[in-house]
C-alpha cells in the first residue's frame, strides 16, 4: 500500500510510502485524492500532517515510468486527476500541516504547497523540473507563495532550491534538523487540533474563499463566518472559558 494513515488525539498522519522517492501513479494521485476528501468528514480528526516515508524524498513528483507509456489523448483525462488530488488537499476540510522530510519535485512541490503549512527538513529541496520532461506544471500553485521572479526562474531553469531558500522565498514557514520534522509538525498539529473543530473548519474555508477576493469582499465574506459561529455551542464555549480563565471544551456543535 502505497499510502498510509494513522489517527491519533485529533491528528491524521498521512505518508506517502512508495520507495524509493515516493514517486506519484495516477491510482496514487487518486488515492490521496479520495483520503484527503473523506478526511474532511470525519469530525474526529482536526488536523492533518502530510509526510513522505524514509528521508530520501518528500515526493519525487510524477512517476515517469508510467509516464512514459501515456499518449496525447489520455492526458486531458490524466490531468484532471492530478487537478482533483491537489485540490483535495487544498480544500481538505481541516487545516493540513506538510511535514517535508526530503527532496519535494515537481508534483511532489506542489503537494507541498497545498498544504496549509509548511515545516522542511534542512536536507529538503524544492524544484519544479517539468521543463527537463517536456511538461509545463506547477507555477500556479507555487506562484501563490513566492514572488514571479523565483517562480520563473525555478520554472525556466528546473533547477531545484535549498529548504533556506525556500524559507526565504516564503514556500516554507520553518526549516527544521531532518530529525526534528516529524516532532515540529505534529508539535503544531496538537495546538491546532485543540481548537473548536467547527471553528477550524469555518477558518480554512474562509481562507480559501478571501485568497483571491478583493479586500473589502474579502473581509466581508469573512464576517460571514464568523456570523456562522455564533451560532454554534463551540463559539459560546469558547467565550466562556475564556472570561473564566479555563482550558475550553469542545464537542463539535
Amino acid at each position: 500500500m502505497s499510502l498510509k494513515i494513522e489517527k491519533r488525539d485529533g491528528i491524521a498522519i498521512v505518508t506517502l510510502d512508495r520507495p524509493p522517492v515516493n514517486a506519484l501513479t495516477l491510482a496514487l494521485y487518486a488515492e490521496i485524492a479520495d483520503l484527503f476528501e473523506g478526511l474532511g468528514k470525519e469530525m474526529d480528526v482536526h488536523c492533518a500532517v502530510f509526510t513522505g516515508a524514509g528521508r530520501r524524498a518528500f515526493c519525487a513528483g510524477l512517476d515517469l515510468d508510467e509516464f512514459l507509456r501515456a499518449t496525447p489523448e489520455e492526458d486531458p483525462a490524466r490531468a484532471a486527476i492530478v487537478r482533483r488530488t491537489f485540490s483535495s488537499v487544498y480544500r481538505c476540510a481541516i487545516p493540513v500541516i506538510a511535514a517535508i522530510n526530503g527532496p519535494a519535485l515537481g508534483a511532489g512541490s506542489v503537494l507541498a504547497t497545498v498544504c496549509d503549512v509548511r515545516i522542511a527538513s534542512s536536507a529538503a529541496r524544492f524544484g519544479t523540473p517539468e521543463i527537463n520532461v517536456g511538461r509545463c506544471g506547477g507555477a500556479a500553485h507555487h506562484g501563490r507563495l513566492i514572488p514571479q521572479g523565483a517562480l520563473r526562474r525555478m520554472y525556466f531553469t528546473g533547477e531545484p532550491i535549498s529548504a533556506q531558500e525556500a524559507y526565504r522565498l516564503g514556500l516554507v514557514d520553518e526549516v527544521v534538523e531532518p530529525d526534528e520534522v516529524m516532532p515540529t509538525a505534529l508539535t503544531l498539529a496538537a495546538r491546532i487540533a485543540a481548537k473548536s473543530p467547527l471553528g477550524l473548519r469555518y477558518a480554512k474555508q474562509a481562507l480559501n474563499d478571501i485568497e483571491s477576493m478583493p479586500l473589502e469582499a474579502g473581509y466581508e465574506h469573512e464576517q460571514g463566518f464568523s456570523t456562522k459561529l455564533m451560532h454554534t455551542e463551540d463559539a459560546r464555549e469558547a467565550i466562556r472559558a475564556s472570561v473564566e480563565k479555563r482550558t475550553p471544551v469542545f464537542r463539535g456543535r
